[in-house]
């Protein structure tokens, strides 16, 4: 099993003295201690996650401060730009880096975001997919065709060329099926979470994306890579975590609702909107404790050990560790030694008690 870290930050709004200190610092620490990647997200006016407007920004600065650690979009919006521009953003960051990127595209589902391609939104699952070839095209030094100011129709490239020869590429899905099985059609790896979906309906999902690779006729023998998202904060008594997860991990719960509640809840689909506040509260703590108790890499790591094991079983390839849901800085990286403890006992064969 791999392990990475994952960034999406709870509130940009707070003033730190160095509002960037747990990423860098927690890239630096990865580096050090065999952790596969660091990703970064792509999201855009709104403070919860808005540290990260640009993953080829924050992957350029962890590029100088690293060596051998993988850098990824955790997710690139694709249906925002245009491929020119994402294959060209990336490829300077793979010179920088001496070819360590890696990219999952995702279509976007907040309409405010659309506000820099509005034109887009409607068909941006459709467009996900034909922008994932256009810039694995780009990236191997093939030309687009494209329109030009003046309306003249150009073929065009990017500059300068990437050092990997090929781009690692991922698709991110919330949970659909159908993400599931367009990822492996399309050869990519699949980047997805815990929100909204339990283990038994990942497990399906993930079948059902291998068998979509199985169905393109590989002669590599490639079975496709699943990376799962999970919250992580590791100590050494179960309690004591349980307390200090309980606020943070709760704000972002009821920050993610919406998501929560977009999967069927007995049978039956729920507006958040129209919800009492007394509610809310009651789906947030039975969401909390469910997700500290199966969803997440919350606690001691005897604990994180088994659930690890579980993820194994339903073929998640690589846990990518979200660390920055709301605790202190100084608290979540004094806990990465217990998540490189894991790490390391991942590797060994693991038996029940």
């Amino acid at each position: 099993m791999d392990f990475s870290l994952f960034y999406f930050a709870n509130d940009s709004t707070e003033r730190d003295a160095n509002r960037y200190e747990l990423l860098m610092e927690g890239a630096r620490f990865a580096d050090r201690n065999g952790f596969s990647a660091v990703w970064t997200p792509e999201r855009h006016f709104h403070p919860f996650g808005g540290l990260y407007p640009n993953p080829a920004v924050t992957g350029a600065a962890i590029a100088a401060v690293t060596e051998r650690i993988g850098i990824r979009a955790g997710s690139v919006v694709a249906p925002l730009h245009h491929p020119l521009r994402i294959a060209e953003e990336w490829s300077v960051v793979d010179n920088l880096s001496g070819g360590r990127v890696g990219l999952s595209f995702a279509s976007g589902w907040h309409a405010t975001d659309f506000a820099l391609r509005p034109e887009n939104y409607e068909n941006r699952r459709t467009i996900l997919l034909e922008q994932v070839e256009q810039v694995r095209a780009l990236w191997r030094g093939e030309t687009i065709p494209v329109t030009d100011g003046v309306g003249t129709a150009r073929e065009l490239g990017i500059y300068p060329p990437p050092v990997q020869p090929e781009l690692p590429v991922w698709v991110t899905s919330a949970g659909g099926v159908e993400t599931f099985r367009n990822a492996g059609r399309a050869g990519a790896g699949l980047l997805t979470h815990l929100l909204g979906q339990d283990l038994d309906d990942l497990a399906f999902k993930i079948s059902e994306y291998r068998k979509a690779i199985a169905e393109q006729g590989r002669t590599d023998g490639w079975t496709g890579q699943v990376a799962l998202m999970v919250h992580t904060f590791l100590g050494e008594d179960e309690d004591t975590v349980r307390e200090a997860v309980r606020q943070p991990l709760g704000d972002y719960l009821r920050s993610s609702l919406g998501l929560l509640l977009g999967s069927q809840l007995d049978g039956r689909r729920i507006d958040a909107s129209k919800l009492a506040p007394e509610d809310i509260d009651f789906i947030v703590a039975r969401s909390f404790d469910r997700y500290f108790d199966d969803g997440g890499l919350l606690g001691t790591v005897d604990k994180a050990r088994s659930t690890v094991a579980r993820f194994e079983e339903i073929g998640v390839d690589e846990v990518a560790c979200l660390i920055d849901f709301g605790l202190p800085t100084r608290s979540v990286l004094e806990s990465l030694r217990h998540l490189d403890t894991l790490r390391e006992l991942a590797g060994r064969p693991h038996v029940q008690p």
